[in-house]
């Protein structure tokens, strides 16, 4: 459950049933499934539609990141990528915040929990608790837990999700949150609430990799370089202009957006989705993003008569007859 009574100000329960996963629930996540509202959808009511919505839940400290979230975020995200009847995934944070009203997508990791080697687990009694001082926080962390940098591992699971994500961004985007929606594949932002500002700089930290390498491809080197080097906050309306998002909405429109989008997504072939989004990444990702594409082509291959001739000839003990499939070219 979320810790806000109405999950988001943007989020329709009528159009949205929880999704519970195996194992403890979520505590700074929320996971949902879309359901039809019957003839608008073009399907029963209540039937389940092929998008999810997976939110960052922490909008008292503008939804950053603990590495227990980070653990979830990567769960959700693994339980979408593994749902063969999930065509996308909206990425999103709750909001607003109950404290001030202020709204977020991520403003990247809690920095209360920066040890000298990454980001600290908490101990049960400091979990949660987003009122201590940040001596007393650090007092309570737990005493021999590693410390973590792994919403790296996220960003390699979005890549290697064979399915769309789409971050709908409702308000400051900031750090490692501005990285996730720098490595989402769509996002729509909310013209009146979303703000963006790549802070790594100001608290001695840096996304060497896809945070800076993607957004440099995606809206150019200079334009990249400002917006680390400077720190400077920029609306969705700039956002838009240079290309680091795809559209920039009316904050009460940035959900049936997203969701206009990830059901336009599913009206196309899957197979042809996996392999253009593979493609994409291939020039990027080097010979991982090799690994990948030539790995669903190899899935197409298995399904020609061709590659089962190979097979069945394999299994007959007797040479395979290629005699019926041309050379093309």
């Amino acid at each position: 459950m979320s810790s806000l009574p109405f999950v988001s100000d943007t989020f329709d329960p009528q159009r949205w049933r929880e999704i519970a996963l195996p194992g403890d629930p979520l505590t700074d996540m929320t996971y949902h499934r879309l359901i039809s509202r019957g003839p608008d959808d073009g399907a029963p009511r209540g039937e389940d539609l092929p998008v999810v919505r997976i939110a960052l839940d922490r909008p008292g400290i503008r939804n950053a990141f603990r590495p227990h979230t980070v653990d979830e975020l990567y769960r959700t995200l693994d339980d979408a990528r593994c749902s063969a009847d999930v065509a996308a995934v909206i990425l999103t944070g709750n909001g607003p915040s109950a404290a001030d009203g202020g709204y977020s997508f991520c403003s990247g990791g809690d920095q209360r929990i920066r040890g000298a080697a990454g980001y600290q687990y908490e101990t049960d009694e400091a979990a949660g608790d987003e009122a201590l001082s940040t001596d007393a926080r650090h007092q309570r962390l737990a005493k021999g837990r590693l410390g973590r940098l792994h919403i790296l591992e996220v960003q390699r699971l979005m890549r290697a999700t064979p399915k769309p994500i789409i971050a709908a961004i409702p308000g400051w985007t900031t750090g490692g949150g501005h990285s996730l929606m720098v490595v989402a594949d769509l996002a729509v932002a909310s013209l009146e609430h979303a703000r963006f500002k790549q802070v790594d700089a100001n608290v001695g930290s840096f996304d060497a990799g896809y945070g800076s390498a993607l957004l440099a491809r995606q809206i150019g080197d200079k334009r990249a370089r400002e917006i680390f080097f400077l720190a400077d906050t920029y609306d969705a309306a700039q956002a838009e202009r240079w290309g680091v998002v795809n559209r920039a909405v009316p904050h009460a429109e940035l959900e049936t957006t997203a969701i206009e989008m990830g059901l336009s997504v599913s009206r196309r072939s899957p197979q042809a989705i996996r392999m253009l989004k593979y493609a994409f990444n291939m020039v990027d990702d080097g010979i991982a993003g090799q690994q990948a594409f030539a790995g669903e082509a190899t899935r197409l291959a298995y399904m020609t008569e061709e590659a089962q001739e190979g097979r069945d000839a394999f299994l007959e003990h007797r040479a395979p007859d290629w005699s019926s499939y041309p050379y093309y070219y």
